[in-house]
């Protein structure tokens, strides 16, 4: 049942947009703001769906996740 309230805090903050002509989604500022995102942004395809990242915030992620070392889950995955 914990789960539905975190459903509703993610998608609940959830908007349709439109593509300009140009083809570019407008991020609202409000989100920008929630997002930590600054100028330069990291787009990430994960499969079934996309993440808009702050680029210094992303890199210093990165970094951190390299440092602590792959998970012993993961030393067997393969795509």
């Amino acid at each position: 049942m914990d789960a539905h309230w975190w459903r509703r805090i993610f998608l609940g903050n959830a908007a349709e947009v439109d593509l300009d002509s140009a083809g570019r989604i407008l991020v609202s500022p409000e989100l920008r703001a929630a997002a930590g995102i600054e100028k330069e942004v990291m787009l990430l395809g994960m499969g079934s769906h996309l993440e808009l990242w702050d680029s210094a915030t992303y890199s210093a992620k990165e970094q951190a996740a390299i440092a602590q070392g792959m998970p012993e889950a993961l030393k067997q995955f393969n795509f």
